[in-house]
């Protein structure tokens, strides 16, 4: 396993990217081999940043460019494995259709990028159209040939079980987001998940999710794949949050 970081935290507590190469180096500095994603605006800036990271001896599991094809064109080009799924509104609805749309949309979004020969990857998240286990598993069947950029955080803050789905379906993860939920005012229900907590560094949360558990899963199913520690907000320097959650990870065998 590889282990990354999703950075949209940093950009938050930084007010953006600013400096590739610094964060790189910073990242590595506390044991990261690399970010998610390679974000860049035109052909030359994604090849730069791409060899700035080899050059660095870190990686990125996937590219961000400035459209949807170009982002799928990119991650073929640059040898990697998914792209994040990107089919539109992905708000959350109880109408049954608004869900039937949803996966043929997706269905359709699989297609184009099996023509690359790369997979497209659902990240489940609190607010959006999969959000809980159900839907996270009829998800999964309504689309059988698309990935997921999978959240354990996300998943337990929603009162699902993630060491069940990595067991029943390590072969549908293109990568993980690893990551904790502290609640902070449980008279808040999930349809205001923002207000009803935060997500926090590994082992700080209060939900009891088995992080243990979930890495013990993925060792026992022999998953080789990515995992990405990722903190939406920070309340101090992200480095110190990051840096924890790497110990966290290292202490459970996660080198």
């Amino acid at each position: 396993m590889k282990v990354g970081v999703a950075d949209y935290g940093m950009n938050v507590w930084d007010g953006g990217l600013y400096d590739v190469e610094e964060r790189l180096e910073t990242l590595k500095g506390i044991g990261y081999d690399g970010t998610e994603r390679c974000t860049a605006v035109s052909e030359s800036t994604a090849l730069q940043r791409a060899a700035l990271y080899h050059r660095l001896g870190m990686d990125f599991s996937t590219c961000l460019g400035p459209d949807v094809q170009t982002s799928i064109q990119w991650t073929a080009a640059l040898g990697k494995s998914y792209v994040w799924l990107a089919v539109g509104n992905m708000a959350r609805s109880d109408d049954s259709p608004a869900f039937d749309t949803f996966c043929r949309k997706v269905n359709r979004f699989t297609e184009l990028c099996k023509r690359w020969n790369i997979r497209a990857a659902l990240h489940n998240h609190l607010g959006q159209i999969v959000e809980n286990q159900q839907e996270l598993e009829d998800f999964l069947k309504r689309c059988p040939d698309c990935g997921l950029v999978f959240d354990t955080g996300h998943l337990a803050a929603a009162g699902g079980d993630p060491v069940e789905i990595i067991n029943k379906h390590t072969d549908r993860i293109s990568a993980m987001h690893v990551k904790d939920w502290l609640v902070t005012d449980d008279s808040i229900g999930l349809n205001k998940w923002g207000q009803r907590g935060r997500f926090v560094e590994l082992g700080a949360g209060n939900i009891q999710q088995d992080l243990d558990g979930v890495i013990k899963a993925l060792i026992d199913n022999s998953y080789d794949g990515w995992v990405h520690v990722e903190h939406d907000k920070h309340l101090q320097d992200p480095l110190k949050d990051l840096a924890i959650s790497r110990t966290f990870l290292s202490e459970r065998g996660v080198a």
